[in-house]
């Protein structure tokens, strides 16, 4: 929210609903929720492309010449370790351990670094980092309004990018970005992705938003190109087993109760913040594991959602998540977390209680859909 209590507005607002998008709330941000069927954005993305606006995410940038040094005694991650160009995926804990955000850092230059959070968490990053920053020579900097993000997913976003740009896409990895220019525009051109698609995210100014949508759109015609609201962003993102903030992680929950303890660099040098009660998470998650985050495929056609109790014997043994209908296995699916004895793929008599009928559900590995390479 703004602080006068509206809702914030992207710069894509009124191409949003020039599409005849449906807008929603999400984070205090008016966000296209869908721009006609979920099912088939959610299709497009998986066999052909997806442009989704992002620039609801939160975006700190960390300068100076201890950037790094700030950066691994706030973040649970190696962030002094990554080389310029790239990206890692971390998180910011409590000093109880518990999970403030799960966030990616792209390492811009020898001391640059931008911080990208949830858009629900972002000022609670802000303030956290700001909090930590002190007796570091770093600045950290509030870059939200500096910056729109547009991303574009799927098997044909690196020939749609590749028509706009003279950047080297091919020589860009997993988790890298680079500077470069699309359609005339400068952009931090990213690879991370949240749709289990390879994909791009561009990261430009506010007032270059518009013409930069605009062309890919152009762009992407001939691809089958097709605008993307949140609600594909998250049956796509369940369908590849990634988490979201506030369903499989929270402060309640430190990384390795969330089966994310190799995020915690115990061998970086320095002490950082929740290093003794992770510590500790970790050694009671050898000796008592905690319930493990699995898959359930659904029998039926009724659909779980968070905080339905997943059962086995009559008794409960977990807890749902995430829940959808996946388009792509044409089945209801969650994520939920439930007790180590019962985590094995194809454990038998398990069920999710939806308003009390025990609806069976196949037990499965994550992630539920795998691209091929």
């Amino acid at each position: 929210m703004s602080s006068t209590g509206e809702l914030r507005h992207t710069a894509l607002d009124a191409l949003h609903r020039a599409l005849g998008a449906t807008m929603t709330d999400f984070a205090g941000w008016d966000m296209p929720l869908r721009y006609g069927s979920e099912r088939d954005e959610h299709t497009a993305v998986r066999t052909k492309a997806g442009l989704f606006d992002l620039s609801h995410m939160g975006e700190i940038t960390v300068t100076g010449p201890q950037a790094a040094a700030l950066l691994d005694y706030a973040l649970v991650g190696d962030i002094g370790g990554v080389k310029p160009g790239r990206a890692r995926y971390t998180m910011i804990c409590r000093a109880d351990g518990g999970i403030l955000d799960d966030l990616i850092v792209y390492r811009l230059g020898e001391t640059e670094y931008m911080v990208v959070a949830n858009a629900s968490n972002a000022q609670v990053v802000l303030d956290a980092l700001t909090e930590r920053a002190a007796g570091f020579d770093a600045e950290v900097r509030d870059d939200r309004d500096a910056y729109a993000l547009i991303a574009v997913q799927g098997p044909q976003s690196p020939g749609i990018l590749k028509s706009l740009t003279d950047a080297d896409l091919d020589g860009l990895k997993y988790y890298a970005g680079l500077p470069g220019t699309v359609a005339g525009v400068p952009a931090l051109i990213a690879r991370t992705g949240y749709t289990g698609e390879d994909g791009f995210e561009l990261f430009v100014k506010p007032e270059h938003a518009a013409e930069l949508w605009q062309a890919l759109t152009k762009a992407g015609e001939g691809a089958g190109l097709v605008p993307c609201g949140l609600s594909c962003r998250d049956t796509l993102r369940l369908e590849a087993g990634m988490p979201l903030y506030g369903h499989e992680l929270s402060t309640s929950l430190t990384p390795f109760d969330a089966g994310l303890g190799r995020v915690v660099k115990f061998e970086k040098e320095g002490d950082f913040v929740g290093r003794e009660a992770l510590r500790e998470a970790a050694a009671r998650a050898e000796s008592q594991p905690p319930r493990v985050l699995v898959g359930l495929v659904a029998e039926g056609r009724r659909v779980p959602r968070a905080g339905y109790a997943v059962v086995a014997g009559g008794e409960v043994i977990g807890e749902v998540t995430s829940g959808a209908p996946s388009p792509t296995l044409g089945k209801p699916i969650a994520m939920a977390y439930v007790d180590a004895a019962h985590a094995g793929p194809g454990t038998a008599g398990v069920a999710v209680d939806i308003r009390g009928s025990h609806e069976p559900y196949e037990v499965v590995a994550l992630p539920f859909y795998k691209r091929r390479k």
